[in-house]
This record gives structure tokens, C-alpha cells and sequence, in this order.
């Protein structure tokens, strides 16, 4: 059975993990939090899950590339620095990193991409996510990965198109632009929903979580797929074989 250890074991998705893992065909076989021993672990594990915080992930690749061990990173609110290191570590060990874990955003993320190829760009696109009251980083990265998709489809990047703040007195909307809203407040787990606006017509498609344990689902299910992949940057798409 597939050995997983866990960065972040103490947080809400290191707890929904590590209750999972023996019913998906995973052994768990550790966890840590700052200041425990991530080569330790590394050794140990047959793949490693990261759902910890930005300041950490250095040292957790550092000790990842150094026992060769496969690693899912499911931490959000990461800067391209983060991306440069993970680009990296990719050269030598295989490496997931996702905005969302939830094998369900995953095929959103398609139909966003798909959706914003086929009506042009005559359709306003707006994402709308709300999250807990303890969540802290804004849009969130399942937000950015449905925005990511959006700019793709239309042969764009988020960086060219991305408006995330409308406070104040900001004109008329920039035709091409992806925005983005940030609700947070309660205990809710995630909910996201894109917005294809167009003259005399909507359509919206959306994604509800309602319970945190999908995503700790989606998590071990790429990391035993992820065990099994040689070196390189993997999405959940490739998962999913979409």
C-alpha cells in the first residue's frame, strides 16, 4: 500500500486526510507541522500531501528533491517565486500542485475553459467565491485556477486580465477583463461560481463543497496516482485523464 505523510496534519484538511487515507488503499505513515522534521517524513513516505502554509513549502521541497519523493501541493495564496521553486523541484521528483482538490472543480475548470473558448469574448466573465471566516488569502486558488481556465479558453493569461478590486469609482468594465469577488463569513467550506454575462442573456456555472471531506478525496486520490508518475508538473486534469 501506497506510505502517504502529511504537511499540515493539525489543520482542517490534515485532519480530513488523515481520516481518509485507509479507506482510499493508502497507508499513513506520519504527519507534521511547523517546526517537525519534513526529511524525516520525506524518507518515510511513498508520497507526500501539503496542505501547510506558503513559508514552509521551501523547506518541503528541499527535503522532497532530496529523498526523490513524489509531492501534492494543495496550499494556496502561493507568489511566483513559489511557482519558480516548484518548477524546479518538478526537474526531479513529480510534483501536483492545485488550486482545488476536488475532482469535481476539476471538470469545472474544463467546462469554464471550454465555455469561455466558444462565446468570445462579446461574454463578461465574473467568478464570485465565498469561504469561511478563517480563510486567509483572497480570491482563493480554486477562484484563480476557474479564472486560469477562463484566459486560456480565450487564448489569454489571468495576469493580462485579472480585476480582483472594484471599490470606489472604477468606470465602465474593461471589455476581456476576468473579475473576481471575495465573500467571506460562517463556516462555509467553499462554494464558486463563474459568470458568462452576455446582452439579454447569463449563464452561470458553479460548484458547491458541502462537506471538507471531498476535497480530502480528491487529495489522496491524486497522491496515490501521483506515486505512480515519473518526474514533472502534473494538474488534476491529468488525473483525471481530462
Amino acid at each position: 500500500m501506497t506510505k502517504i505523510g502529511i504537511i499540515g496534519s493539525a489543520g482542517r484538511m490534515g485532519q480530513a486526510l488523515a481520516a481518509l487515507v485507509p479507506d482510499l488503499g493508502g497507508t499513513l505513515v506520519g504527519g507534521i507541522d511547523a517546526g517537525g522534521d519534513a526529511m524525516l517524513l520525506a524518507h518515510d513516505a511513498d508520497v507526500l500531501v501539503d496542505f501547510s502554509a506558503p513559508s514552509a513549502l521551501e523547506a518541503t521541497l528541499v527535503a522532497a528533491r532530496a529523498t526523490r519523493t513524489p509531492i501534492l501541493i494543495g496550499t494556496t495564496g502561493l507568489s511566483p517565486t513559489h511557482h519558480a521553486l516548484i518548477d524546479a523541484a518538478a526537474q526531479d521528483i513529480p510534483v501536483l500542485q492545485t488550486g482545488n482538490v476536488s475532482l469535481g472543480v476539476t471538470l469545472l475548470a474544463k467546462l469554464v475553459r471550454e465555455a469561455a473558448e466558444r462565446l468570445g469574448p462579446d461574454w463578461d466573465i465574473e467568478i464570485v467565491e465565498m469561504h469561511h471566516r478563517h480563510k486567509v488569502d483572497a480570491p482563493s486558488g480554486t477562484a484563480l485556477l476557474l479564472g486560469e481556465a477562463a484566459a486560456a479558453g480565450r487564448g489569454t493569461t489571468l495576469a493580462e486580465t485579472r480585476v480582483a478590486d472594484r471599490a470606489g469609482l472604477t468606470g465602465a468594465r474593461s471589455e476581456g477583463t476576468i473579475g473576481f469577488a471575495s465573500l467571506r463569513g460562517g463556516s462555509v467550506a467553499g462554494d464558486h461560481q463563474v459568470i458568462f454575462a452576455g446582452t439579454g442573456e447569463r449563464i452561470e456555472i458553479g460548484h458547491r463543497a458541502e462537506d471538507r471531506a471531498i476535497f480530502a478525496k480528491g487529495a489522496i486520490t491524486a497522491a496515490l496516482w501521483l506515486a505512480r508518475q515519473p518526474a514533472g508538473r502534473y494538474t488534476m486534469g491529468q488525473v483525471l485523464g481530462l
